[in-house]
């Protein structure tokens, strides 16, 4: 499973691609890169193929670092990362924002497990690793859905980072004494304790985002902008995350299934109100990263998938697209039972990426609709030779580039591959991937 997407905000984009300057090469480039991606998502004719593989932890197996870095040492995570733009140059940057191994810590974080958590089995190489618990009863849909502020504070967050479990006592009584009382639990000795604790993740989150906008910026005065500007989930894909479990949740569809559809909905909504930034903020390029957990074909039949995962996800879509927003949709596992639903959305609109599928068919029901990138077997460029990735990458240009429409991409993230078939990939799509 990708890691779960958190939305940055994208602040440094705003405040530091201002800098690159227009008229030099790297302005140059950058221009001209994000327009060659905005007409491939248009479907409209280009010069080449976009080469934008989405490398995950591969800078930091090429250039000395590991992931652990990413959360603990800023300076040398990034200078990894710099090092991997500055060398291959890809059309845009995939750079996943740090996130702070010590705020996880302080957090107490159930939810994943981190290379660099004191007593950790996980290698400083390796990604953070998920680790699901049920932290929603299937009987407490309810309070999710009328009371998702309250349950935020006083059940979610102290079960899944037990660091702020002082946040559990918060409540409100209604009142018609005209004194302070009402804001008694706010300042309860455990709610104050873990105000402090709050405080110290806070700090060091910042440092977390401050090396991100660094990066950042130093990537886009390379010429290479942002691919996207925002991040989400599939609002079905959020309950089985961070609420109920995979397994609960496939289950809730049989068991609780009106509960479980409305509560799709009110995250739907909420997830719509995150992104008013996109209407004021000044941003080179509008795409939300969505990457799609639990949609894939054998999780639910094509009924389910349509009532209770698509329908959800697509009313965010939609309204994403009615600011002007591309939808960047990165589906996981097999997804041939899906391509006819995923063809009901505007033309020219929406990005989609396959990681297993029969490609030339999604190009068949896709083409004329949607944008598709993908396939490139990661275990080809970890295993393989370079002969053998040029000729897969001939194969899937010659496959999906005719007409537009297409980006080139790995089917996964890169976490790691020989150097030499990275080399190859790149060379190729360059120079075979030209109109």
């Amino acid at each position: 499973m990708a890691e779960k997407a958190q939305d940055n905000s994208s602040g440094w984009v705003a405040k530091d691609i201002g800098a690159v300057d227009e008229t030099s090469d790297a302005g140059a480039k950058f221009a001209e890169r994000v327009k060659l991606v905005d007409d491939a998502i248009a479907l409209k004719s280009t010069d080449r193929v976009p080469c934008i593989p989405f490398a995950e932890a591969l800078p930091y197996f090429l250039y000395g670092s590991t992931w652990k870095d990413s959360m603990y040492d800023y300076p040398k995570a990034a200078e990894a990362q710099l090092k991997y733009y500055e060398e291959f140059q890809p059309d845009a940057s995939t750079v996943v924002a740090f996130t702070s191994g010590k705020a996880q810590e302080l957090a107490g974080s159930r939810m994943i497990d981190w290379p660099g958590r004191p007593g950790t089995k996980v290698p400083d190489f390796s990604t953070y690793q998920v680790i699901e618990n049920e932290y929603m009863s299937a009987e407490e849909y309810p309070e999710l859905i009328h009371d998702f502020t309250g349950f935020m504070l006083r059940k979610y967050i102290p079960r899944a980072f037990p660091g702020l479990k002082g946040l559990a006592g918060i409540g409100f009584v209604p009142s018609i004494v005209l004194n302070t009382g009402p804001l008694a639990s706010l300042y309860s000795p455990d709610a104050l304790e873990a105000y402090k604790v709050l405080a110290e993740i806070a700090a060091e989150d910042a440092k977390a985002a401050e090396a991100t906008n660094d990066l950042g910026a130093k990537i886009a005065a390379l010429g290479v902008p942002p691919m996207m500007t925002g991040a989400g989930e599939a609002p079905f894909d959020i309950i089985g995350d961070y609420y109920r479990s995979t397994l609960a949740t496939l289950l809730d569809q049989m068991t609780h299934e009106e509960e479980l559809i409305e509560a799709c909905d009110m995250l739907a909504d909420i997830q719509i109100a995150s992104y008013a930034y996109f209407d004021f903020v000044p941003l080179p390029c509008k795409r939300v990263f969505f990457p799609l957990h639990k949609g894939m074909d054998t999780f639910m039949s094509e009924e389910q998938y349509a009532k209770i995962y698509w329908a959800p996800l697509k009313k965010i879509m939609m309204a994403l697209i009615d600011k002007g927003v591309t939808p960047y949709i990165y589906t996981e596992g097999p997804y041939d039972t899906r391509l006819e639903q995923l063809a009901d959305v505007p033309k020219g609109k929406v990005l989609y990426h396959l990681e297993k599928a029969d490609m030339k068919r999604a190009k068949e029901i896709l083409g004329g609709t949607a944008c598709i990138s993908g396939n490139l077997p990661i275990n080809l460029l970890m295993n393989g030779t370079p002969d053998q990735v040029r000729d897969e990458c001939k194969r899937l240009i010659d496959e999906l580039a005719p007409g537009g429409g297409y980006i080139f991409d790995t089917n996964a993230c890169i976490d790691n591959a020989k150097r030499e078939n990275v080399e190859a990939m790149f060379e190729t799509v360059r120079e075979y991937g030209v109109y």
